[in-house]
């Protein structure tokens, strides 16, 4: 109120995140007196905001790093240099993957998850799967797509 701010109570509900986001309380009203509802997911301009689990966040996360990726791919394809795909990857699809990631306490696991899909990627634009040669490939065009991936 002091801040002379009218929430739209047509417009507005409560959602939980995080680790106790199944607890809900049944009692949240406004200043006059009006209920907000809870629910599982918010639209909020262009994202939704979905009541889960940090595990499906992460899952949701490498969903969109993939679709990225494949848009980048499905573009320029074989057509371009190995250099500036990785560029581009660099550039375009690392933050999508990373986008949000210092709100969740993420395990050692799921470092590692993250970690693969930058990895699967390279190994796909290579066409290996030997992470020796993989390893070399990315010391040899200055890749560590990985290390904007914060450590646990």
């Amino acid at each position: 109120m002091w801040l002379d701010m009218v929430i739209n109570v047509k417009k507005s509900c409560c959602m939980r995140i995080g680790p106790r986001n199944d607890y809900t309380s049944s009692n949240t009203t406004t200043c006059n007196g009006h209920k907000l509802p809870w629910s599982n997911e918010i639209r909020y301009l262009t994202p939704t905001l979905y009541k889960v689990d940090s595990s499906t966040v992460l899952l949701i996360m490498q969903k969109s790093f993939f679709r990225s990726l494949n848009a980048i791919f499905g573009k320029v394809g074989r057509n371009t240099s190995e250099e500036v795909t990785l560029e581009l990857i660099r550039s375009k699809c690392i933050s999508v993957l990373i986008y949000g990631l210092e709100c969740f306490a993420i395990t050692k696991s799921d470092l590692k998850s993250l970690h693969f899909a930058v990895n699967r990627f390279v190994m796909k634009l290579f066409r290996s799967s030997n992470t020796e040669i993989i390893a070399e490939c990315c010391r040899y065009f200055q890749f560590n797509g990985s290390t904007s991936i914060p450590s646990a």
